[in-house]
């Protein structure tokens, strides 16, 4: 188990550096011409990261124990941030995401989609084999899903309100749940989500723009299309760390979402799916961890952190390279960010910690027996 988690601190220590790397790479003519600062968006990138290394490192050393305690209140409170951030936080991009904190932007979606992992965990736990049934116990995380599911897609941020969602049934279906309430709730869920699309334009224009692009052909925008250059210009190995074009005000934002391109463009297509082999690795990792650990709360909350992660990351590649609509989903370690790069770390160190109280209670467990 130490080796594991070893391994998996290794894996993430890798993604945060070359992310580090990236976004100097990807943000320095765009900070050089907006701020006159060739250094700009990587020192706040630098500090960010410095912020999310700590925290992973303090929640390792957290026992996840305690999570059951302030679950419910936790997620309360994210609950109420979400509608404070949906009346009075200012729009950008057609969206109310961001509360300005001053040092930081806090994007409270990011929080809520961990809250909602460790109270789900916590109440699927709890309800044992009730989870069968639908009224005396499917329903109760179902009220909470579908609660943070909503006030996340009406800021309007669609892509993060799906993976709440996605993550909670499959968290359920995990959890013991039945298939036939799981399917009975998806498809008027999954309509709902369509039509809340539907009907904020800034959503909207994404969505069709995306099927405009599959029965038309051609390209969703023009980001799409400068990080399918960057993508092809890379070949196999890359033109080399430092000697992307794209990010030479071609592609816009791309140390951000798009900061994928920019790794394919510089790394190659070898690198490129390098760094999505190491998201499959932490993926199953994290896996024999929630196997081997002690209770059912520690199982699955160990897969949601984890699926939440990797899942962030394949939609984040999807968008990339064409294949979904553009989305807000940021690549984990890697891409600039301040909220999500803090969360996803401290989404490891729980896991971390999991693995930590697991190997503590098979030693202990191995003394007694000697």
């Amino acid at each position: 188990m130490n080796t594991l988690i070893k391994i998996l601190i290794v894996l993430v220590a890798v993604l945060i550096v070359l992310g580090v790397i990236m976004v100097f790479t990807a943000s320095g003519t765009y900070s050089l011409t907006k701020f006159n600062n060739l250094y700009f968006l990587f020192k706040q990138h630098f500090w960010k990261v410095v912020a999310a290394v700590t925290a992973m490192i303090l929640f390792s050393y957290i026992p996840y124990d305690q999570y059951r305690i302030y679950s419910k209140w936790a997620l309360i409170g994210i609950i109420i941030v979400l509608v404070f951030t949906f009346f009075f936080a200012p729009k950008v991009k057609g969206a109310a995401r961001w509360l300005d904190l001053g040092i930081i932007q806090f994007q409270p979606s990011e929080a809520a989609k961990v809250f909602l992992i460790i109270h789900v965990a916590v109440l699927i736990e709890r309800i044992g084999d009730k989870i069968k049934d639908f009224k005396n116990g499917f329903i109760f995380p179902l009220v909470w899903i579908g609660i943070v599911s909503f006030l996340v897609l009406i800021q309007p941020n669609i892509s993060s309100g799906l993976i709440i969602a996605l993550t909670g049934f499959t968290l359920l279906f995990v959890g013991g749940a039945r298939w036939k309430h799981i399917l009975g709730v998806t498809a008027p869920v999954f309509a709902a989500i369509a039509t809340i699309a539907m009907i904020f334009q800034h959503s909207q224009e994404r969505v069709l723009t995306y099927i405009n692009s599959l029965l038309e052909g051609g390209d969703i925008n023009i980001q799409v299309l400068q990080a399918k250059i960057a993508l092809g210009s890379g070949g196999i190995l890359g033109i080399g760390i430092g000697q992307s074009r794209q990010s030479d005000l071609f592609l816009p934002e791309s140390y951000g979402d798009f900061i994928f391109s920019i790794l394919g463009e510089e790394m190659g297509f070898i690198g490129a799916l390098s760094v999505l082999f190491i998201y499959l690795i932490l993926f199953f990792i994290s896996l024999v961890i929630a196997k081997k650990s002690q209770d059912k709360f520690g199982q699955l909350l160990v897969f949601g952190l984890a699926f939440n992660i990797i899942i962030s990351a394949f939609i984040n590649a999807g968008v990339v390279v064409g294949l979904l609509p553009t989305t807000g989903i940021t690549l984990p370690f890697i891409s600039f960010g301040g909220t999500s790069i803090i969360l996803f770390a401290i989404s490891v160190g729980i896991i971390v910690n999991v693995g930590r109280q697991t190997a503590k209670t098979t030693e202990l467990k191995i003394a007694q027996v000697g």
